[in-house]
């Protein structure tokens, strides 16, 4: 199977990325205020608490954009946000890429009560061809694949729409790709960038979008309530991820690639191939000999393997997980669940990786 694997930034861009958010969390806050948990509740005049106002004066900065917002849902909430705020702005027919659409965002389509319409995003002439055929409002470019055979570039798909009609508001879905990649959706065109600080190793249930400073006007105004308010300590925590998620996520990339390398060259008997995909993570897909997957994947557990995400390189998941394919992909390839599994290094070295997979093969 060939895979098409989004470009990860190397471990020095990385860190010049954790180095850039430092600064930025340097001009916006006095030293004394970062060694604290931050403020709790609705300030006066701002509505939140002070410490998650600038946290969020941070993010626009960091990621050079007219606005950030936390929000309470993690990243489904920030896009179940966004497709509500653009479509009650602008209209409710959405362009989405040819493939299964992620569980959590059709729930929130259906939801919001949007229309679809499809186009294959690998091919960027279907892309115009469906613009100027029906009359779109809004467009979701999901920055990880969707399916095996995805190969399209999300910073080309979001330019190809805005040329062909400048009007559509497209919002992107960082999750699983927020710096791991060069650029998230809004610095590659996007109106608003959506993702889980979960996933970068901050607190549960918040997310970020990140973009149009009148849309996020709206959802402000939206949103003004007490319990919708991310409070000060989170907004901390988010921070504290976001430093240390670049540097940890470009490792796990290394290790990969290692790994991928390793069990090619044959180091693993009962390895038929292994290569690297986004499924969701970015990840080493490993396609056994024999249609064991589900005999690994419970050996693996039995030998210090997480058997399933808590949310996904969230700060709980450091040793390595073995784990079923995700949704979108068993759905493109039902029968690729008997044979393959997919591993996320999180924290570990390539010799732990293949130390178990070698012996969850073997007992299996």
């Amino acid at each position: 199977m060939e895979t098409f694997p989004l470009h990860t930034i190397s471990l020095e861009e990385a860190m010049k990325k954790q180095f850039q958010l430092v600064d930025c969390v340097t001009q916006n806050f006095k030293g004394s205020e970062i060694l604290t948990r931050g403020d709790l509740g609705v300030v006066q005049g701002l509505n939140q608490p002070v410490t998650t106002h600038k946290v969020e004066k941070v993010l626009k900065d960091f990621f050079s954009a007219q606005a950030a917002m936390l929000v309470r849902g993690a990243g489904t909430m920030a896009i179940r946000l966004s497709l509500h705020a653009a479509s009650k702005k602008y209209g409710k027919t959405v362009l989405v890429h040819d493939a299964p659409v992620y569980p959590t965002t059709q729930t929130s389509i259906d939801m919001l009560g949007l229309n679809k319409v499809v186009a294959d995003f690998n091919q960027l002439d279907s892309i115009e061809q469906v613009i100027n055929e029906q009359d779109i409002q809004l467009a979701i470019v999901q920055f990880t694949r969707q399916k095996p055979s995805d190969s399209y570039d999300p910073e080309a798909v979001i330019k190809k729409i805005k040329a062909v009609k400048k009007e559509i508001i497209v919002i992107t879905d960082d999750n699983y790709s927020a710096l791991k990649v060069p650029k998230i959706g809004t610095e590659c065109g996007a109106d608003l960038s959506c993702f889980s600080t979960f996933k970068l190793l901050g607190p549960e249930g918040v997310g970020c979008i990140v973009g149009d400073a009148d849309l996020l006007s709206d959802l402000r105004e939206e949103n003004y309530s007490g319990g919708l308010q991310v409070q000060g300590f989170e907004a901390i925590s988010v921070l504290q991820g976001l430093i240390y998620a670049p540097v940890a996520l470009a490792i796990s990339s290394q290790v990969s690639s290692e790994v991928e390398s390793r069990l090619n060259a044959g180091e693993v008997k009962g390895v038929k191939q292994a290569f690297i995909a986004n499924a969701q993570s970015k990840v080493i897909i490993v396609e056994l000999e024999q249609p064991i997957a589900a005999q690994v994947l419970e050996k693996a557990e039995e030998l210090g393997a997480a058997p399933n995400p808590v949310g996904a390189e969230s700060k709980y998941e450091f040793v390595p997980m073995f784990y079923r394919l995700s949704g979108t992909f068993r759905a493109a390839n039902p029968e690729s669940v008997k044979t393959m599994i997919r591993i996320n290094p999180m924290r570990a070295g390539a010799e732990t990786i293949i130390r178990i997979i070698k012996e969850a093969i073997e007992r299996g």
